[in-house]
């Protein structure tokens, strides 16, 4: 059934209408009818999607009047329909009066002398009033009435001479091209409709419109769901009456935003925003978003563990660490029992020790372990990038910042650990705003005053004595004591010789695996290992044996070409002073810090890059 009815006042216009229109607008339907008959017409064909409605004056207004579903397009009278009839009639040269219902044709003067004819204009705006416009117009001369249908039918009932004007071929293709520009809107409009009712039905937010005087013109399912309100029972109320707590009214009628409020309805808490709706700066009505709190954690927990997915993994479990002496296996029980808890865990060992490895099996087997493992070494980053690091920032919080923001770490740990190394090189400030997340449980970004719920367990690890920096006010003792609920001190390598054995032969297995022959090591350079005092603990013994592994010629490993690895002999050896050997560990930490980078490392020990060389040389340093 066609959308568009073209409605003429007389049948035998009906075929010149069809053969006019067919070829360019094939679905417009045509029929004739006038006034009141017109309206019949198109309350049957409502039913069967009619949308616009095309017709002379007096059959458009009665549609019009009838209130009606439709769009109404008034086909026009144009001048070219007048010059025809006039030139048709033959009446050049007379005196004629056009009486039309509400209907004007402007340049009328121009082409009345241009063909020779008077012709003057009558409007009516009731159908009633033609005949008395019929003989005012001829009292004032005119000696032929022109017009429509109606006006030719009463001038012939006072048998006064009449020409009827008929539709001309113009006339109905502007009505028609009208029609279908209405048509085409009508239907945008509706897909329009059709999105934001998708939107509205299927928008994992609740979702209530209002307009300017408040009452609602939109309610979506979720809505309905979290009010417990139908949205029948709801469209066209005032949203102040039904629906109090969420002042949308002020909103609407004050113009300004209202972003993440909460909102009792019933039992729920929700999260609200609130925004005006305007269009060229004028205020309609206002919108209001929301979900469920709940849910909100829900998701950010998903987006926390995708997030998690893509990188923030702890690797290690307890199996993972080497070692058959009492002090490393009484270590791993007392961190195993540590797992359990959810307390801060302060890891106190030399560089190399495995604090990390330690970090990442704690949180692999606690109640944390499905949340994310977050790692930042607290002396590899300048003091103001560490607090937007741990911390987050908001755009524009600070020169070449993200403009969009960044979460700190603190967030992406959210329902995980954080392991923060090197704590002790913390700056006093930072101590100062990781205190209040430990006290609080919240965090605040950068640039911004909105309050933000984490869960994060907090390892700490360091190779310094906490204790001392605070009796130097280098490190707050209040933080101390929040970090240091649970104490896991690591074990040197030097204080647990017997391991060193396994530790080789399993480094040596590992390194050459399937593509060569694993060297044999002999007692005596076992022992001379043994006696080493290992600075660099695990991480310099597993450097050495791959040095071994790269450059020994044969598959026993002597004692010889051991010391010739070392550059040095077994007396030299244990012969380091403990400036060298604090030295050492300070360049090693350096070297940790930085990635290996002598230049930045160079920078944190505050000498220049060729003296670290140097002492690098020196002491057989490798990183």
């Amino acid at each position: 059934m066609s959308k568009i009815l073209l409605i003429l006042p007389d049948k035998d216009l009906l075929p010149f209408a069809k053969e006019t229109l067919t070829t360019i607008y094939p679905d417009i339907e045509v029929v004739a009818a006038i006034a009141d008959q017109g309206v019949d017409i198109v309350k049957e064909k409502l039913a069967s999607g009619l949308e616009v409605v095309a017709a002379r004056a007096v059959t458009a207004a009665a549609i019009r009047r009838a209130d009606l579903n439709v769009a109404v397009v008034e086909i026009p009278r144009t001048s070219f329909d007048i010059i025809r009839t006039i030139d048709e009639a033959n009446l050049h040269g007379k005196k004629l009066a056009f009486i039309s219902y509400s209907e004007k044709i402007w340049g009328i003067d121009f082409f009345s002398d241009a063909l020779g004819v008077m012709i003057r204009q009558y409007t009516v705006s009731y159908k009633k009033d033609y005949e008395k416009e019929i003989l005012a117009a001829c009292a004032d001369g005119a000696e032929v009435i022109l017009g429509g249908f109606t006006v030719v039918k009463t001038a012939q009932h006072h048998k006064i001479p009449c020409a009827l004007i008929r539709l001309g071929k113009e006339s109905l293709l502007q009505a028609a091209h009208e029609a279908i520009h209405i048509q085409e809107a009508l239907d945008n409009e509706a897909a329009k409709r059709g999105v934001f009712g998708t939107i509205l039905d299927y928008s994992d937010e609740g979702i209530i419109t209002i307009d300017k005087s408040h009452r609602i013109t939109a309610f979506n399912p979720l809505a309905q769901k979290f009010t417990r309100i139908s949205k029948l029972a709801a469209l066209g109320q005032p949203i102040e009456t039904i629906l109090p707590q969420f002042n949308l009214e002020k909103v609407a009628d004050l113009g300004k935003e209202d972003l993440h409020s909460i909102v009792e309805v019933g039992k729920v808490k929700i999260m609200c925003n609130k925004v005006p709706i305007t269009v060229n700066k004028k205020l309609y009505g206002a919108v209001a978003t929301f979900q469920e709190i709940g849910k909100i954690q829900e998701m950010e927990s998903k987006i926390r563990q995708q997030i998690y997915a893509r990188g923030h993994l702890a690797k290690f479990h307890f199996e993972d660490i080497l070692g058959k002496s009492s002090s490393i296996l009484s270590t791993v029980e007392i961190a195993k029992n540590f797992a359990a808890t959810n307390s801060s865990i302060l890891i106190l060992g030399e560089t190399g020790t495995g604090k990390e490895v330690f970090a990442q099996s704690i949180h692999n087997a606690s109640k944390r372990a499905k949340g994310p493992f977050v790692a930042i070494n607290c002396a590899a980053l300048p003091a103001q990038i560490l607090e937007s690091e741990l911390f987050g920032y908001v755009g524009g919080a600070f020169t070449g910042a993200n403009k969009e923001g960044n979460p700190g770490l603190f967030e992406v740990a959210h329902g995980g650990t954080i392991l923060l190394d090197e704590i002790a090189e913390m700056d006093y400030v930072n101590q100062g705003r990781l205190l209040r997340v430990l006290q609080e449980k919240t965090i605040v970004r950068l640039g911004s005053h909105k309050v933000i719920p984490v869960d994060v367990r907090v390892i700490s690890a360091t190779n310094k004595d906490l204790e001392v920096l605070i009796q130097e006010n280098k490190f707050r003792n209040d933080l101390y004591y929040r970090l240091n609920v649970l104490n896991l001190e690591l074990p040197s390598l030097r204080t647990r010789k017997s391991d060193i054995r396994f530790y080789v032969e399993n480094f040596a297995q590992e390194i050459v695996a399937n593509s060569g022959v694993i060297p044999k090591f002999t007692p005596d350079t076992i022992r001379i290992l043994e006696e080493y005092p290992w600075p660099g603990n695990i991480r310099e013994l597993k450097n050495i044996v791959e040095r071994i592994v790269a450059t020994a010629k044969t598959s026993i490993i002597s004692s010889t070409f051991l010391e010739s690895i070392f550059h040095k002999k077994k007396s030299s050896l244990s012969a380091l002073s403990q400036k060298e050997k604090r030295l050492i560990q300070e360049i090693q930490q350096a070297l940790q810090n930085t990635n290996g980078n002598t230049t930045a490392a160079s920078k944190l020990l505050g000498i220049n890059r060729t003296t670290l060389w140097r002492r690098m040389q020196k002491f057989k340093i490798e990183y």
